[in-house]
């Protein structure tokens, strides 16, 4: 992983080299981003970059971690592209770019292989080459699925830590440095206590890189060591140009697809393998049953979306929420405020009238907690029945029936 694949995020990067240039580098980062923002991705091309640098010998300058030395700074890479071009040059860069250098180590969720196993992160090792290559946007849901984990909860668990411990008090093999990567740290439990010592006190040249979504689910006592890099989401272009570059996609369908992912470039690829689904006629049909049709037509569509999977689910409600915001958009700007498909854009001008502002605001904030509750796998049918009832006492006495 180099720079020049982690999606938008240029003024972190750059950050993150001027951190190595000026001896301003923690012994323990923490890249926070929400999902879909290409925190791992940045983690795993920052990693390769730090384990590539050359020793910093005595005569040259300061270690990156702020031990005094004399004389002169090394001269480091200065912009993201000077950074990759760097790391191509150096001899473990295939070992690195492969996920296979010895001196970088991987820690993630697992779940036991065998009823009874204390499963730690090297069993899976080769399955996560093959997940960070394929899905380096993928979230902990994509992962749990790719090793087979279906309903079973994944762990970071104390084995891992022991390992971790064990690892890091080797000497590298290869680099100056050893560098940690561990993903999801809201999934190491009070057992992560034991690593308090060695990120606090960590031997020469090991540097912890935590990579996560919710800082609230993180251990305190980890949370309080580490300096934290905030990685915001990247902008609808960045996502509308690497839709495509990367996938082929047209300029309309991309920026389109951009503008509803939010920020989410997972959620903007799975949009696009979902882009033969017809949303719309489903949220005609879910808003006449609402208004109009009444609870025999509410139960029937409910039984109709319980049976789209999650996934499915999610995009649909993050639709529903891409048109109202569009809606909105038009109610203030006018039409030529958007540039959006002509049958989107009938739809956006028809939600404007049967709901006021403040009632698509609260039907959004509905929506973004049902996305937030199939993401930790709720019963879609009860959600769907609850939302149907919400939304039918938010919008009642604004009700305009929707037709083709």
């Amino acid at each position: 992983m180099q720079f020049a694949d982690v999606i938008g995020q240029q003024h972190t990067k750059k950050h993150l080299l001027e951190m190595v240039e000026q001896n301003r580098l923690s012994h323990a980062l923490l890249f926070l981003g929400k999902e879909g923002s290409g925190t791992l991705s940045l983690a795993l091309a920052f990693a390769e970059y730090i384990s590539l640098l050359p020793p910093v010998k005595e005569s040259a300058g300061p270690s990156l971690f702020g031990e005094p030395m004399e004389e002169m700074k090394p001269v480091f890479p200065k912009t993201p592209e000077e950074a990759d071009a760097f790391m191509q040059k150096q001899a473990g860069f295939s070992k690195a770019n492969n996920y296979i250098h010895p001196d970088i180590h991987f820690s993630y969720p697992v779940i036991p292989k065998k009823s009874g196993d204390k499963p730690i992160s090297t069993d899976y090792a080769e399955e996560w080459r093959e997940f960070i290559q394929q899905l380096p946007y993928g979230n902990v849901y994509d992962w749990l699925q790719f090793i087979g984990a279906e309903n079973k909860q994944g762990n970071i668990t104390a084995e891992e830590c022991n390992d971790i411990i064990r690892k890091l008090n080797l000497k590298s093999f290869e680099s100056e440095h050893k560098v940690l990567v561990m993903w999801m740290p809201e999934y190491l439990g009070k057992e992560g206590n034991k690593l308090l010592k060695l990120i606090e006190e960590p031997p020469a040249n090991t540097l912890f890189i935590l990579v996560a979504e919710n800082e609230d689910l993180i251990l305190p006592t980890i949370l309080s060591r580490c300096q934290l890099v905030k990685i915001n989401a990247p902008d609808t272009n960045d996502i509308a140009e690497a839709l495509i570059k990367r996938g082929n996609i047209d300029s309309a369908a991309a920026y389109q697809t951009a503008a509803i992912s939010q920020g989410n470039y997972r959620e903007a690829l799975q949009l696009l393998q979902n882009a033969s689904e017809d949303w719309q006629s489903l949220l005609r049909e879910w808003l006449n049953a609402i208004l109009k049709n009444g609870p025999a037509a509410q139960v029937k569509w409910i039984d109709e979306v319980n049976k789209l999977g999650r996934e499915k689910q999610k995009q649909f409600l993050l639709y529903f929420i891409h048109l109202l915001h569009q809606s909105i958009r038009i109610r203030f700007a006018g039409n030529n405020a958007i540039s959006i498909a002509e049958t989107e854009r009938d739809f956006a001008e028809r939600l404007n009238k049967f709901a006021q502002l403040n009632h698509q605001q609260a039907i959004i904030e509905e929506l973004n907690k049902a996305v937030y509750y199939i993401e930790r796998n709720a019963n879609a049918k009860m959600l769907f029945h609850a939302l149907t009832i919400k939304l039918y006492h938010v919008i009642r006495n604004n009700a305009l029936i929707l037709t083709p």
